[in-house]
């Protein structure tokens, strides 16, 4: 049934959300919010993606953010997305220099945002994307690695599970390909087209997001490339 006012998402993150690296297409969140305005009562998605952000500075503008997406008077979005934690992996100074906010903190305050986010609209959060070791630091000054990313994930996961939040792991499936490395851009960090469509074919048929969207019935709809 088509509803008279489509579902509004609001997705939450850092550049792997906004888009960054990917100049033909804009990103898997932009495909995404493609896709569902060519469908029949798909849901308006709201790219709130910031390059650089972290959970911290996410975690600050969550409410004012999503407060003022309505759209109609007194209506609130109805879904939040959350892509976060890459940037908080990133050892500063030195390859074994302290991560920008420790696991111990994240978690603490992913689990504090999953319940701020909860209050307001059901959530669902996507995992971490892959890195170039060979090609950091980045920025002169930022060293992102393999097995700190894969941790963050798991506490990603573990906040998840916690909070009753579904979860989307995207970094095991990601390294599974042998292609992954051409993904990247040539900064070792941001995805580059490709790999931005590979992560929105994930996102595009993430069974719990279709359930959100009561897209189920056109999930085996072929969705754009």
């Amino acid at each position: 049934m088509v509803m008279a006012h489509p579902r509004k998402l609001v997705a939450l993150g850092d550049s792997g959300i906004f888009g960054w690296g990917d100049p033909l297409e804009g990103g898997w969140c932009e495909r995404l919010r493609r896709h569902w305005m060519e469908l029949p009562g798909g849901p308006v998605l709201y790219n709130l993606g910031v390059r650089g952000d972290g959970l911290e500075r996410l975690a600050a503008r969550l409410k004012a953010e999503v407060g003022c997406r309505g759209e109609l008077r007194r209506q609130q979005p109805q879904g939040i997305l959350l892509g976060v934690g890459l940037n908080d992996t990133a050892r500063v100074g030195r390859a074994n220099g302290r991560p920008q906010l420790d696991g111990e903190g994240f978690l603490f305050g992913l689990q504090q945002l999953l319940h701020q986010a909860k209050a307001i609209a059901p959530v669902h959060v996507i995992g971490l994307t892959p890195v170039d070791e060979a090609a950091m630091p980045y920025a002169g000054v930022l060293w992102y690695r393999l097995d700190d990313i894969r941790r963050y994930e798991g506490l990603l996961e573990e906040a998840c599970l916690e909070a009753d939040v579904p979860f989307l792991p995207l970094l095991e499936g990601l390294l599974a390909d042998p292609d992954w490395p051409q993904w990247l851009a040539g900064d070792g960090l941001h995805f580059n087209s490709e790999g931005h469509r590979q992560v929105y074919r994930r996102v595009s048929s993430w069974p719990a997001l279709l359930a959100w969207a009561d897209l189920v019935p056109l999930a085996g709809l072929t969705p754009m490339g």
